[in-house]
This record gives C-alpha cells, structure tokens and sequence, in this order.
C-alpha cells in the first residue's frame, strides 16, 4: 500500500491508495473468506492495485470501495461497501468475469452461474447484484447470498454501474471497477 497527497478544495487530505486483500481458512469443513478493498484513481494513474473510476461525478477519486466474500461449503456471500460515492445516487453492482483494465468494457460480462445467452439468464439466482442507494454522507452497503461459488479463476471483478440493475440485468454504464480474484 502506499499512501498519496490528494487536494480536495483548500484542504490536503491524505488518503491510502492500492488494494489489500486478506484471506483465511478455518477448520476442515472448507469455510473461507475474502476481504479486498481499493481507492479510486482514474485509469491513467493506476498502478494496478486501486479500484478505478471512470465517471469521477458518481465515484470520486478517494472513493473507497470494499468487497468481502464468505465462502461455506457450497454456498457464499458477497458484501459490499463503498464510501465517498455521490450521495442519494443508486448503483447497480455485480461480479464480472475479467479483472478491471482503462477501459470500462475490460471487466468483461456479469459473472453467471450457468452461463446463458438467454436474457432470463441475468438474474439475481444466476447472478451477484449487490444494488445500493447512497446515504447522505456517499456511504452503501449490499449482500448477496448465493446457494453456489465462483468458478475457480472465473470471477475476477466487482464493478459498479451507474444506476440499479433492471430487466435482464442492464444496469447502465461502468461507472467503477475493483479488480478481485475470487475465491472457489
């Protein structure tokens, strides 16, 4: 991790920048989790361990974006929390199959349990949606709870969609990425 100088308004803010992710295995019964967050950086200034943002107007620079996953046998949960995010806004999120890259479009498709050209295929069973509206003060959270887990190497993106997810899926734009190999 390494820490930047940012300037918000007169004031210097220092803020944390690059992902961490934790990992943890208990007992035999297979139970794991994930934790993995970042700070959010325009594309160009990257260094491929921060989420980034490609619509600084809904996600900030500094925007905090966190993803934990709890895997128990062959059931999981997703969380997400984000801080610093326009307030009020509703954002569709869901796992993507690619890591994040400049392009928005780099994180590939929506994650699917049974893969499916189908439309009825995007749906929240098939499918991780972590919906959120921002509080006042930028702050979300959402969970999906799954009865499968990722394929191994097959979910590597959690990215945020500039408003809530609606009939097959469509959330709109790739307003936010996270790049996150998922655990099986």
């Amino acid at each position: 991790m390494r820490v930047l100088a940012r300037s918000l308004a007169p004031a210097m803010v220092l803020t944390l920048a690059g992902t961490g992710i934790a990992q943890a295995r208990a007992g035999d019964d297979g139970a794991h989790w994930l934790r993995a967050w970042g700070y959010a950086v325009p594309p160009g200034e990257s260094d491929g361990r921060d989420a980034l943002t490609y619509d600084e107007d809904l996600v900030p620079a500094g925007a905090r974006i966190q993803v934990v996953q709890r895997v128990t046998g062959d059931a999981m949960t997703v969380e997400l929390e984000v801080r610093g995010v326009l307030p009020g806004h509703t954002f569709g999120a869901h796992v993507h199959e690619s890591p994040c890259g400049d392009d928005p479009a780099d994180s590939g498709p929506h994650y699917q349990n049974v893969p499916g050209e189908d439309p009825g295929a995007a749906n929240p069973r098939n499918e991780v949606w972590l919906d959120f509206t921002a509080d006042s003060q930028g702050r979300g959270t959402a969970l999906s709870r799954q009865a499968w887990v990722f394929r191994p190497g097959e979910a590597n993106s959690l990215v945020l969609h500039e408003h809530a997810t609606g009939d097959h899926g469509v959330a709109g734009g790739r307003v936010a990425c996270l790049t996150v190999a998922f655990t099986d």
